[in-house]
């Protein structure tokens, strides 16, 4: 199974902690993480998501992230594709879809993945029928339904 994480996802455990939200979807992420490490998932990234993680002002979380993204990508959409991705954005920007996030979403169907993990609230209602976008806690109660299987 193939999934795309947004920069939201990656930022997600650097934020305080103290509100249980926050906290259930940093151990989904952690726990995706740790699912791309062994193998189980294969990630998708992007220029788009390399160059968003650059504009990022702490170096620490720049750079542990740029980490995993180098470490642990199986496929990557490269600036070669930008007009693909800028063409497949336009669709979603048209039904009010911001700039950043369309391209994000757009990389993940180039590189054919199955979901789409971001915990975006406002990105969520967007529904496609290309990728399933989906929060991380979702996602892993999918994960262990399978598991269960």
């Amino acid at each position: 199974m193939r999934i795309y994480l947004d920069n939201c996802c990656f930022g997600r455990p650097f934020d305080n902690q103290i509100f249980p939200r926050i906290a259930e979807e940093t151990a989904a992420i952690i726990f995706i993480q740790e699912q791309i490490k062994s193998g189980k998932l294969k990630m998708a990234t992007s220029y788009i998501l390399h160059h968003e993680n650059l504009q990022c002002p702490f170096e620490l979380r720049r750079r542990v992230v740029e980490r995993f993204l180098k470490s642990y990508s199986s496929v990557y959409v490269s600036i070669g594709l930008a007009e693909s991705v800028t063409t497949k954005a336009a669709k979603f920007m048209s039904v009010g879809v911001k700039e950043k996030d369309a391209c994000h979403v757009a990389s993940a169907i180039l590189a054919q993945c199955d979901y789409f993990l971001t915990v975006d609230d406002r990105l969520l209602k967007f529904k496609s029928d290309e990728i399933v976008l989906i929060n991380p806690v979702e996602f892993v109660k999918i994960l262990e339904a399978n598991y269960h299987d």
